[in-house]
């Protein structure tokens, strides 16, 4: 698939992520920190709140592609700049910028709007975990590693990684990794289902655009009470499930102005245009 056209750019406040709109919809949020293979460090964390601000309310955006400049998507946060330096600020300023780190990271993306999609094109290290376990789906490159290094820095994942790890993984993998620091490929991932699928490198964006294609063809409020449905009854037993899922469906009959529901109904139904397992239900009903 030939790449599509960038119709316009947009740069954060603090240079340390940036965002390119293609003409089909896609837009590629880009950790722009290459030279720190794309540590999260305070500024990366506010610009991040700034674009995921942004884009929330930006028609130009369809769904929203998060990679790394470089050979990295990101090798976590930034011990420097984030830890040591951070022991030094006020108790004000550490509240404020691990506020602005858990906004972005989990606090937004988890349930976020618009379709998410993370694109793993290199490294992936401890506190990257947190965002990637909050898109929606997650494609890496073969070649991307992986690792929660933590342990050999003498502290535990820190924030919300464990949870992410615990999402992400199943019980002994996680484990594994928290508490060896040993590092794994992109292919590996795959296999665990930390990340849907990888490919090669020099295919990864293409199979990316493919799968937003995907993604868009889809009634965006259907699209979002699908995802948040799946994320609120984590905790919730059968009974309480059931009943909070009806409310949902009856809740995406009004907030669905495309009318997906009754269109497709009928193309199956009555039309008997549409098969499931056989094609998607044409939304732009060409």
């Amino acid at each position: 698939m030939a790449d599509g056209k960038i119709i316009a750019t947009h740069e954060a406040k603090g240079k340390a992520v940036k965002v390119e709109f293609e003409e089909n919809g896609i837009a590629w949020v880009i950790l722009n920190r290459p030279e720190k293979r794309n540590a999260m460090n305070p500024v990366l964390n506010d610009d991040m709140v700034e674009v995921l601000d942004l884009l929330e309310f930006d028609d130009r955006c369809k769904v929203l592609v998060m990679t790394g400049a470089g050979d990295a998507w990101t090798a976590g946060m930034d011990l420097r700049e984030f830890f040591r330096a951070l022991d030094t600020e006020t108790p004000q300023e550490q509240i404020r910028q691990r506020r602005s780190s858990e906004v972005w990271q989990w606090r937004k993306l988890r349930n976020y709007p618009k379709p998410t999609v993370a694109m793993v094109n290199g490294w992936c290290f401890g506190g990257a975990f947190t965002p990637l376990a909050c898109c929606d789906l997650a494609l890496a490159a073969d070649e991307a590693l992986f690792g929660v290094s933590e342990i050999n820095w003498g502290i535990i994942p820190g924030g919300v990684v464990t949870k992410a790890l615990q999402v992400l993984m199943t019980h002994r993998d996680a484990l594994w990794y928290i508490l060896t620091g040993e590092t794994f490929t992109g292919k590996q991932a795959a296999d665990m289902g930390v990340v849907n699928k990888s490919y090669p490198l020099k295919d990864l964006k293409a199979e990316t655009r493919k799968l937003c294609e995907v993604i868009m063809a889809k009634g965006p409020a259907v699209f979002y009470a699908a995802k948040v449905a799946f994320s609120y009854i984590d905790l919730m037993d059968w009974d309480t499930a059931g009943e909070w899922l009806r409310g949902r469906s009856s809740a995406l009959r009004l907030a669905d102005k495309e009318g997906i529901r009754e269109r497709a109904m009928a193309s199956f139904l009555d039309k008997k245009e549409f098969r499931p397992g056989l094609g998607a239900f044409n939304r732009d009903g060409k």
